[in-house]
């Protein structure tokens, strides 16, 4: 299964449908939800019921080609979300599948809508995990929760016989000796880490050792690593990989959930200094100046509004234009076309999940480059 890059969710953002409208579909098919192909179809028709006359007749034969693939069969081993984008008139077909959930939703409109797509790949960075005791290491690296890296040490265990042959024994420093040997495994362990990271940087470290062994672990890897540390897990280094990568996940949500809030505090001064905006108003105004440079959006904000056809502005009122004085085509989801215009202009944006100082400031807010 192939990953998401950023650049080809830029890519997508660049894409119009000029001659009819592009339809973009996130469908949920995690298999524990939908344990079987017809829920899967059962769940696709359910969208496009709900959809009914939003989808345009010039968009039913994109649609049609959706339940097409998904009747089709799936392979559905690692995948629990797929996304659609279509629109024949300008030679879109795009399928990209995900080992994370989606929320399935069904839309059209003059661009895809990258909402969802940019938040998964957003929030499903790449995380390492070392598992350590004192005779075995593991590493493993997920990027959206997909296993992509992985790799097994083990301890030196045969030098004690050689400590054995030289007197160790017989002077008393038994424990002295396997303290080092077990050094020396973190030592090496934290080395294998390192050399892994400088093949396939990844965003953040999580360590399972045990407690009394944490300090020495720490201390073995490169600063570099020290500072992408995130809270530990308490996996032993036997744990099956699905217990791993469980742990992992939810490692990776906290730390998202940090981030978030980090950013969101930075918004709050920004907004203080007049170095941001807040409210759907002030972003879409910070949005048609090309000034913004960070946009934060809470998990399912949707609003009704408006786009200039001339000038591809956006507003909250139309309808008519107040840049060019043209008409203004009403939108469904403003918030989604505005998600669309930042990454359009190379601004990062970032779905917040659950953040309530995020949805006192109006629910949207952006660092503004100037």
């Amino acid at each position: 299964m192939s990953l998401v890059a950023e650049d080809r969710i830029r890519a997508l953002a660049t894409v119009q449908g000029r001659s009819a409208p592009v339809v973009t579909c996130y469908l949920d098919v995690d298999g524990r939800r939908f344990p079987r192909r017809q829920d899967v179809e059962g769940e696709l028709d359910r969208l496009v019921r709900s959809a009914g006359a939003a989808i345009p007749t010039a968009a039913r034969g994109d649609l049609e080609r959706i339940q097409q693939h998904v009747r089709a069969g799936l392979e559905r081993s690692r995948l629990r979300g797929l996304v659609f984008f279509a629109c024949a008139s300008e030679g879109l077909w795009e399928v990209v599948e995900l080992p994370v959930p989606v929320r399935s939703q069904l839309v059209s409109g003059p661009a895809p809508a990258l909402g969802q797509l940019e938040s998964a790949v957003e929030e499903h960075g790449s995380l390492a995990v070392l598992l350590a005791d004192r005779k075995h290491a593991r590493i493993l690296v997920f990027e959206m929760g997909e296993l992509v890296d992985r790799s097994e040490l083990v301890g030196e265990g045969d030098l004690g016989r050689d400590w054995d042959d030289k007197g160790g024994k017989e002077r008393g420093d038994h424990q002295h000796h396997v303290d080092d040997l077990a050094q020396r495994h973190f030592r090496a362990a934290a080395e294998a880490t390192w050399e892994l990271f400088k093949e396939r940087e990844f965003g953040c470290l999580t360590l399972g050792v045990p407690d009394h062994e944490l300090s020495a672990l720490e201390g073995a890897l490169h600063p570099t690593l020290r500072a992408r540390l995130a809270p530990s897990i308490a996996v032993p280094v036997s744990a099956s990989l699905e217990d791993i990568r469980a742990a992992a996940m939810d490692v990776e949500a906290a730390v998202e959930r940090s981030q978030e809030a980090e950013r969101v505090r930075a918004l709050k001064d920004a907004c203080a200094t007049g170095r941001g905006a807040a409210g759907l108003t002030a972003v879409l105004t910070a949005l048609n100046e090309r000034r913004a440079d960070l946009l934060l959006v809470s998990d399912g904000y949707e609003e009704s509004g408006w786009r200039c056809a001339q000038c591809t502005l956006l507003a909250v009122v139309g309808r008519s234009c107040p840049v060019c004085d043209q008409p203004m085509d009403e939108v469904p989801d403003v918030v989604q076309a505005a998600v669309d215009a930042a990454l359009v202009q190379s601004c990062r944006v970032d779905v917040c999940v659950g953040n309530a100082d995020l949805d006192v400031l109006g629910r949207v807010g952006a660092r503004l480059r100037y």
